[in-house]
């Protein structure tokens, strides 16, 4: 996973269309790797791997200072407009396969709006999509990213306000996945310092799992 200086993290992000979800990949590896814009259709047909320059400040281990490496790996998005679920899987299955097969996946962010509602019948397909693809022990891999933060925050909800009001669809896979989840602000999250506070978010979801890996070669059928 590291060398005694370095750390590098596995990530993959999930989720339906316009969720943000490639918008979320650019904010945590700082770039602009991916294409991100309003459309019609989805905008994101294949799937594509970004890497972010060395990031210091963010992490410690046994005293000393980490530097930190993300490789995001970018998806298309299920239900998606030009393709069927079985090419969604099987591309996103080979290329976690191809990328992280040998030091696996650390965490799948499953990408959902802040300022839309969750429904179940939306929740249901997306967790069989994410059982299909991590296997039975996806929820201790996966977090949810609740992208859109700042449209929630100007409709007058705070964070605690927000899961307050939230479906019982939402409260019931936030728990699910011991509730792993993060507000994504898409005005301020490219901005250092918000990047920073998700990324030690995350780094914290890891070491829940005591930085182990999903290994992904079983995932070929």
């Amino acid at each position: 996973m590291a060398d005694s200086n370095e750390m590098t993290i596995n990530l993959v992000v999930l989720g339906r269309t316009q969720t943000g979800k490639s918008a979320a990949g650019n904010s945590l590896l700082g770039s602009w790797d991916f294409e991100s814009h309003r459309s019609p259709s989805s905008v994101t047909t294949c799937c594509s791997l970004g890497h972010s320059c060395r990031i210091s400040g963010v992490i410690r281990r046994n005293g000393c200072e980490l530097a930190l490496r993300l490789r995001v790996l970018d998806t298309p998005s299920y239900p998606h407009s030009g393709l069927s679920k079985e090419q969604v899987r099987d591309a996103v299955r080979s290329a976690l396969t191809h990328h992280f097969g040998e030091e696996g996946l650390h965490l799948a962010l499953l990408v959902l709006r802040a300022d839309s509602p969750l429904c179940p019948d939306e929740s249901d397909h997306t967790i069989q999509f994410i059982q299909e693809l991590l296997g039975p022990t996806w929820k201790d891999f996966t977090a949810v990213l609740l992208t859109h933060a700042d449209k929630a925050e100007e409709a007058g909800f705070s964070e605690e306000a927000y899961l307050h009001s939230a479906s019982s669809t939402l409260l019931s896979l936030l728990s699910s996945v011991q509730h792993k989840y993060i507000f994504l602000d898409n005005q301020k999250s490219i901005i250092k310092e918000e990047r920073a506070i998700v990324l030690r978010k995350l780094l914290n979801f890891i070491r829940q799992n005591n930085y182990q890996a999903l290994l992904l070669k079983h995932s070929k059928e």
